[in-house]
């Protein structure tokens, strides 16, 4: 049996062990979602990655009620980039974990570097208010590479109804 030929307008084909471009299942836990590094075609270029994650959910480990937060990740890629449909993947199997919210902001951070090895990476957890406190979580791998503009995350700090 022969291969078919490739078209020149058909996408390169992507490594079987990627998520993208085919059907998984949903990850049912943060420990059984595999994160996803794709080669950097500008590794000699120190720039930014920005992902806003507007809609996280977690659950608090002493309730279990849900618990929601905006979360910022900023970074300056080095060898890699992070696979957006697995972040997507990742994020979402925390929706049934329990874990308090330094633990969820920490823990995605850290999962994040030791995937991607970047040159820079910082985490914003801003979680909405749970008994009338909310808290704000915020990790980073060390210094921001020397020249780098790094914006604002942009997030405003909770100001009730005030």
């Amino acid at each position: 049996m022969s291969k078919k030929p490739s078209k020149s307008n058909e996408s390169p084909a992507k490594p079987a062990s990627l998520q993208l471009g085919r059907a998984v299942e949903w990850p049912d836990a943060p420990e059984k979602a595999k994160l996803d590094r794709v080669p950097n075609p500008q590794a000699g270029t120190d720039y930014l990655v920005r992902f806003t994650v507007p809609e996280f959910t977690s659950l608090c480990p002493v309730t279990g009620q849900p618990d929601f937060a905006h979360l910022m990740i900023d970074y300056a890629p080095g060898a890699w980039l992070l696979e957006s449909k697995s972040l997507k993947l990742y994020i979402a199997s925390f929706r049934n974990h329990g874990a308090f919210h330094e633990d969820c902001t920490v823990m995605i951070g850290k999962r994040i570097a030791s995937e991607i090895k970047p040159k820079w990476l910082r985490i914003g957890g801003y979680w909405y208010p749970r008994g009338g406190i909310p808290i704000d979580v915020f990790w980073q791998t060390g210094r921001v590479p020397k020249g780098m503009w790094v914006p604002e995350q942009g997030v405003a700090p909770y100001r009730g109804r005030g």
